[in-house]
C-alpha cells in the first residue's frame, strides 16, 4: 500500500484525458499536419519545381528546419546526460520533458532531410552507395545513433513508472493498459533491476554525450567543408554546439512553463527551477554570443571580396532585418531579461525562452540561405528568381507541418506518459523526509 503522500505524489503525476485546450490544441497542431500533408503530396506529384529552391540557393528552409531540429535535440544530453552525471539533484523533473523533445526533433529531422531530397524512392542509394569519405553519411550514422540512445534514455527511466500505472489500471484507459504493460510488464522493481537500470542509463548518459557533439559538430561539416564564404571556418563546430545547448535549454523552459500551468505541477515544477534554468539559459546566451562575435569578427577584419558580399548583406543588405531580429530576440532580450533575479520568475523566463527558440529559427535560415546567393562566380544571363530566394506556400506549409508534427510528438507523449518521473520523486520526497 502506499502511503498518503507518495499516493499524493502518483494522482498529481499520472498522466491525464485531454481537456478542452488540450483537444483545441491537439485539433490545431493536425490541421497543420494536413496543410503540410497537402502540400508534400504537391510536391512529390510536380518535383521540387513548386519550391523557391533553384540553382543558386539549392536549399531552403527544409534544411534551415533540418538544423533546427537537430539543434533543439541537444537538450536530450544536456538535461538528461551532463546534468544527471554531475549529480544536479534540482534537474530530475525536467528530464522527461528534456527526452520528449529530444526525440521528437530528432525524428522530423531525419524526417525533413527526405523531404529535401525531392525524390524519398532515392533514399536506399544512400545505403547502397553511400561513401565514408562523405560528411553526408556521418551525419545519417550519428542521426540514427543518437536517436536510438535518446529512446533508450526515455524508456530506461520510464520503467518503475509503468510498473505504478499498472498497478493503478482504474486510472488509464484499456488501450494505454495494454500500452503499458506490453513495455513494461517483465519490471517487478526488484534490487537487481534497479541496479542493473541505473547501470545502463549511466552508460547511456556517458555514451550520448560524444555522440550529441558528434551530431551537431558532423551537421556543421556538412558546411563547413565547402570553400563557400560564410561556411569556410574553423569555428562553425564551436558555433553549433553553443547554439544547439542554447535553443535546447530555451525549448525546455518553455515546455517546463506550459506544462507547469496546463498541468498544475507548481509543486514540482517550482519557481527555483525557472530560477536555475533562468541562470542556465543567460550563461549558454553569453557563450553563444562569444561564438557568433567570434564567427563575424575574423571575417571582418580580414575582408576578402566573397566575405565582404556575405557580411554586408547580413549588417547592411538584404538579409539585415533578419540577422539583427534573430540575434537580439535569441541573445541580447533574453540576457537582458534573465540577468536580473525578478526576470528568472517563471513567466519572464518562459517569454525569454519563447525569444530564443523563435530567434533560433532564423538564426538557422540565416547561416543556409545567405552564404547560397552569394557565389564565388558572378551571377550571369540568370532569370531573377535565381538571384534571390523566399520560400513558397508548399515550402511554408511542409516546414510549418514538420514544427507541428514535432509538438504533436511531444504532446501525445505528455499524455501517455508522466511529464515528471513518479518514481523518482517518490525517492527524493522519502529522503527529504529522513533528512
Amino acid at each position: 500500500m502506499e502511503n498518503s503522500t507518495n499516493q499524493k505524489i502518483i494522482e498529481d503525476l499520472l498522466p491525464r484525458k485531454f481537456g478542452k485546450n488540450g483537444k483545441i490544441w491537439v485539433g490545431v497542431l493536425l490541421f497543420f499536419c494536413v496543410i503540410g500533408l497537402i502540400a508534400y503530396i504537391r510536391q512529390l506529384s510536380k518535383g521540387l519545381v513548386v519550391t523557391s529552391m533553384r540553382d543558386y540557393a539549392s536549399w531552403g528552409i527544409y534544411i534551415s528546419n533540418f538544423v533546427f531540429f537537430v539543434a533543439i535535440s541537444l537538450v536530450g544530453s544536456l538535461i538528461t546526460a551532463v546534468l544527471r552525471l554531475t549529480n544536479v539533484v534540482w534537474s530530475r523533473p525536467l528530464t522527461r520533458i528534456a527526452e520528449f523533445i529530444a526525440l521528437s526533433a530528432i525524428t522530423f529531422a531525419s524526417i525533413i532531410i527526405v523531404v529535401d531530397m525531392g525524390r524519398p524512392e532515392r533514399f536506399y542509394n544512400l545505403l547502397l552507395h553511400g561513401r565514408l569519405q562523405s560528411p553526408i553519411i556521418w551525419d545519417v550514422i550519428v542521426i540514427t545513433t543518437y536517436f536510438f540512445i535518446s529512446l533508450l534514455l526515455l524508456y530506461f527511466p520510464l520503467l518503475p513508472d509503468l510498473e505504478i500505472m499498472l498497478r493503478f489500471k482504474e486510472k488509464t484507459n484499456k488501450h494505454l493498459y495494454k500500452l503499458y504493460f506490453f513495455l513494461g510488464s517483465f519490471w517487478k522493481n526488484t534490487r537487481a533491476q534497479k541496479v542493473l537500470n541505473t547501470r545502463a542509463v549511466n552508460i547511456l548518459s556517458i555514451t550520448i554525450i560524444p555522440v550529441a557533439f558528434a551530431i551537431h559538430t558532423v551537421t556543421s561539416w556538412l558546411f563547413a567543408t565547402t570553400y563557400r564564404p560564410g561556411w569556410d571556418s574553423t569555428n562553425f563546430g564551436a558555433y553549433f554546439i553553443s547554439g544547439a545547448f542554447l535553443v535546447g535549454a530555451g525549448g525546455v523552459v518553455v515546455a517546463m512553463y506550459i506544462f507547469r500551468t496546463q498541468y498544475h505541477l507548481k509543486k514540482y515544477i517550482t519557481n527555483d527551477h525557472f530560477d536555475r534554468m533562468g541562470k542556465v539559459l543567460v550563461m549558454l546566451a553569453l557563450l553563444y554570443l562569444y561564438f557568433n562575435v567570434n564567427e563575424f569578427l575574423i571575417p571582418a577584419y580580414k575582408m576578402k571580396k566573397p566575405e565582404e558580399e556575405h557580411l554586408v548583406g547580413l549588417f547592411t543588405g538584404e538579409f539585415a532585418p533578419i540577422f539583427w531580429f534573430a540575434i537580439t530576440t535569441s541573445m541580447i532580450l533574453p540576457i537582458l531579461i534573465l540577468i536580473f533575479k525578478k526576470g528568472r520568475r517563471p513567466f519572464p523566463v518562459f517569454i525569454a525562452g519563447s525569444l530564443v527558440v523563435i530567434g533560433a529559427w532564423f538564426k538557422r535560415y540565416l547561416i543556409v540561405t545567405p552564404t547560397l546567393l552569394h557565389p564565388f562566380l558572378p551571377m550571369q544571363d540568370v532569370p531573377d528568381n535565381f538571384r534571390h530566394y523566399f520560400p513558397t506556400w508548399e515550402e511554408w506549409a511542409i516546414a510549418g507541418g514538420s514544427l507541428a508534427g514535432a509538438l504533436l510528438i511531444i504532446t501525445f507523449f505528455a499524455r501517455i506518459f508522466p511529464i515528471i518521473p513518479i518514481q523518482e520523486t517518490i525517492h527524493e520526497t522519502e529522503l527529504n523526509e529522513k533528512a
